[in-house]
């Protein structure tokens, strides 16, 4: 077997509140193999979104093991897990937050730039990736220009702009109508595969959810396997 993309291992975090400890992940174990979607189900408020952050290193106050692409996280400085979550991690919201002020191919074109790829390249990348996405003739649209579902598919381009081997996925549909949503998801779940990434998606959704390689649930702060998608 591969080694996994990501490993958890006794991933806790808590919080105080009005003198109170809340206990939000109290020991998640877990593992995602290369290529491999897995849906992370959960009610609102049961932590799905701190696990996230977890793994996509945006914060700190956590213990336990947090393994990206064979790396430890918890021993590099600030500037090497920036490096880490750049090079390895893609992320998609509920709410897209693109920038307003560039158009579709820009919002897609400006996280290679970043990571140092020339702006010819990153155009031709943001375009292949738009068109997959059925925005080949909205490119110079801005925000304000596109439906909700179009601006989530900009969404999941920029996420994928940097063929990260994971993508981690919060409530990525939760924000739209049902059929806009399924649509939006399988043309997600579609780019996903096909460029050979991980995706780890949060949702509250279980019709959803069984349409993905793997389920796992978070139940009062463990993850439990409840079965494969589809």
């Amino acid at each position: 077997m591969n080694e996994p993309i990501v490993r958890l291992r006794d991933l806790r975090r808590s919080f105080s509140q009005g003198g109170v400890t809340i206990d939000v992940l109290r020991g998640v174990n877990l593992e995602i193999q290369p290529g491999e979607i897995v849906a992370l189900l959960g009610p609102s408020g049961s932590g799905k979104s701190t696990m996230l952050q977890a793994i996509g290193l945006l914060e700190g106050g956590f213990s336990g093991l947090i393994e990206i692409a064979g790396t430890d996280a918890s021993k590099l400085s600030g500037d090497d897990r920036t490096a880490l979550r750049r090079d390895h991690l893609g992320f998609v919201y509920q709410f897209h937050h693109l920038l307003a002020d560039f158009n579709a191919l820009e919002n897609v074109v400006l996280p290679q730039l970043v990571a140092g790829t020339e702006r010819s390249t990153a155009d031709v990348r943001a375009t292949e990736l738009l068109s997959a996405l059925g925005l080949g003739q909205r490119l110079d649209h801005r925000p304000s220009q596109l439906s909700g579902g179009e601006q989530q598919r900009v969404a999941v381009a920029r996420a994928l702009a940097n063929r990260p081997e994971l993508v981690l996925a919060d409530e990525p549909t939760g924000n739209l109508d049902e059929a806009t949503a399924d649509r939006v998801l399988e043309e997600f779940l579609k780019l996903v595969r096909g460029e050979g990434s991980s995706a780890l998606i949060a949702t509250h959704n279980e019709r959803l959810a069984l349409r993905m390689d793997r389920v796992v649930r978070l139940h009062e702060g463990v993850l439990r396997t409840i079965g494969g998608g589809a």
